[in-house]
């Protein structure tokens, strides 16, 4: 039989003796080859394509491009890559928000060397993996309780209430047409809404429009 070829895992983390500590334990495995360490997200979007990794652990936080902008553009051009979050939060806001951008799996900085083996192995799979304490956070919901709105989803649903496109919200908050789209995704989801108009009259019936002009 032929050995099982190697996991090509790209480590991307601006702090570095994390990045070299983390590759020295995945050094110890015979069926992974780290193919580098980055210090930053613009870093993992410009140097995706020569790297080719199978796998990419991500540090969230970093600085000119954090973790979940690199998720979303580096699975535009490259949807087979498995993307593993590295965080030092475990608030279900960070976590459901990065499961949101395409990111395959979550990890506390904080867990077991051989955790961050086993979930390079499960996303090769094609199973999500969240660490323990990730887990834990994104408990459910109890019946009838919806998850709370971040500020950020607030405005946005405001400007989709008052009529304004993704492209308009975009231009207005200075981000992304596809970031707008990503979190107008999760409101509906949060709020459990699937059309705009029901956005725009949930809106009016929660007096978001109140004092802007645009109600009665």
């Amino acid at each position: 039989m032929t050995e099982p070829s190697q996991t090509r895992v790209l480590i991307v983390d601006d702090h570095p003796m994390v990045a070299a500590g983390i590759r020295a334990i995945l050094e110890t495995y015979d069926d992974i080859l780290v193919v580098g360490t980055l210090c930053n997200g613009r870093q993992a979007i410009d140097r995706v394509a020569e790297l080719d990794p199978d796998v990419i652990l991500l540090d969230l936080n970093m600085p000119q491009v954090g973790g979940l902008t690199a998720t979303e553009i580096i699975l535009e051009s490259r949807p087979d890559t498995r993307i593993l979050i590295l965080s030092m939060h475990d608030s279900r806001e960070y976590i459901s928000t990065a499961l949101s951008h395409g990111a395959m799996g979550y990890l506390l900085k904080d867990v077991p060397t051989e955790e961050v083996k086993h979930a390079i192995d499960t996303v090769m799979q094609g199973r999500r993996y969240l660490c323990t304490g990730a887990s834990k956070s994104l408990k459910p919901v109890p019946d009838g309780a919806r998850e709370p709105l971040t500020s950020r989803e607030q405005t946005i649903l405001l400007e989709l209430a008052r009529g304004q496109s993704n492209k308009e919200v975009a231009l207005t908050l200075d981000i992304s047409v596809r970031t707008v789209e990503t979190h107008r995704k999760n409101i509906k989801r949060k709020l459990g809404i699937a059309s705009t108009a029901g956005l725009t009259r949930y809106a009016m019936e929660h007096g978001v429009l109140q004092g802007t002009g645009h109600g009665r």
